[in-house]
């Protein structure tokens, strides 16, 4: 008899956590883009783009050096965006550049 009750709640829990997990997905696809002129932007020179980097400001910067390939970029080197520690609860571009850039292992 307490077989039924089991499934039931097994039920209940599997929705509740594939919920969260949406929601948990749908909340960091929905985070804010860094603007360029943000402070923290500013201060370490991020470019959305990694084309417009002025090389003769940015020593530091070479070609080929993009967010999507740099050790703190949290997501994976195909997407668009993805989260990065140093402008916290937002995204950079992928294909952007910023000059604490550090390859990736």
């Amino acid at each position: 008899m307490n077989q039924p009750t089991n499934r039931r709640v097994f039920m209940m829990q599997t929705m509740s956590a594939a919920g969260v997990a949406a929601f948990a997905t749908t909340a960091s696809a929905q985070a804010a883009m860094v603007n360029e002129a943000d402070p923290q932007a500013v201060a370490l020179s991020y470019k959305a783009d990694a084309t417009k980097v002025d090389k003769a400001k940015q020593p530091k910067y070479a070609a080929g050096q993009l967010c999507n390939n740099c050790a703190l970029y949290q997501g994976k080197v195909s997407d668009a965006a993805a989260g990065c520690p140093l402008f916290a609860g937002k995204q950079v571009a992928g294909k952007g550049w910023c000059s604490a850039y550090a390859k990736k292992a």
